[in-house]
């Protein structure tokens, strides 16, 4: 790699001016990061990143279709993300075994959103963002609504996390325990949806997966517990988050190649711990034990 190629990757040369330009990013990561790990848990859990990515597609065509008419793009990213949510939620567990109604849906919401973004005359980097993400993009209303959003998924998630965790696990044994299965699936959606919209703001449509599928998955290797996996899938998503937008700082390359680089790097790192553990210590499917959780 040439000395100038190396240079847009890593320039750290105005490193500590460029850093007080991107406070309100760096929140927006940690709360990114945060969410992202804890309904990473439920996606995996569930059998749903394929579904992640659909509602992704939908949710960049909404943005997409807000930045071409003049209206807030986190707004119209909520509607489309929504507006998917909802419809995968009404397929309940059928999304989970046909999966190609998703996959009619994908191709169909980037179609609309590379349509808007081709009609739209405003600035190439808003374009550019909404599919790779942005580092210096996040104002104070922004940050304010990625709060408030992140606020509404805490929130629904205490509520249901322990009978969510408990139907994505084994859903016939739950809706014997009287857990009502088929209402937390939709509930379910409707929070994906709110977090996938939060991370296309951040990391782009077609990056969503590296905040809300790989730490989950990272943390599932080397752990079984339902009170370990969410922990260590929070600090895996926090570090790929913060530590991308450190890293990606002093380059004039977006954002999104770190952010994946090092949750992929994560992913790597517990696998190859999970192959040097005993095989009766590895967790079996990385997937917690109903009755720790029953």
């Amino acid at each position: 790699m040439s000395t100038i190629a190396w240079e847009k990757v890593f320039d750290f040369s105005d490193y500590s001016e460029l850093l007080a330009l991107v406070h309100n990013s760096l929140w927006a990561g940690a709360l990114l990061g945060l969410i992202g790990g804890l309904v990473g848990v439920f996606v995996v859990a569930r059998d749903l990143p394929f579904a992640v990515h659909g509602i992704a597609e939908l949710s960049f065509a909404g943005a997409a279709f807000a930045l071409l008419i003049g209206v807030n793009v986190v707004a119209g990213s909520l509607v489309g993300s929504v507006l998917a949510a909802v419809l995968f939620g009404v397929l309940g567990n059928r999304a989970r075994e046909h999966n190609s109604a998703i996959g009619v849906l994908m191709p169909f919401g980037l179609g609309l959103g590379v349509l808007f973004l081709a009609l739209y005359q405003g600035r190439a980097a808003n374009k550019f963002g909404l599919l790779t993400g942005q580092i210096v993009a996040v104002d104070n209303p922004q940050l304010v609504s990625l709060a408030v959003i992140s606020a509404v998924v805490l929130v629904a998630l205490l509520v249901v996390w322990r009978p969510l965790l408990f139907a994505s696990l084994d859903a016939d044994v739950a809706a014997a325990r009287g857990v009502p299965v088929r209402l937390l699936s939709p509930v379910f959606m409707l929070v994906l949806g709110l977090a996938v919209a939060m991370s296309v703001q951040i990391v782009g449509a077609l990056l969503v997966l590296a905040l809300l599928v790989t730490p989950a998955a990272a943390a599932t290797r080397v752990s079984s517990s339902p009170f370990t996996v969410p922990l260590l899938s929070v600090g895996f998503a926090l570090t790929a988050m913060v530590g991308g937008m450190l890293l990606a700082l002093g380059s004039s390359v977006p954002i999104s190649p770190y952010v994946t680089t090092v949750s992929f790097t994560i992913y790597l790192v517990c696998r190859i711990v999970a192959r040097w553990r005993r095989p009766a210590d590895r967790p079996e499917a990385a997937r917690p034990a109903v009755a720790e959780i029953a």
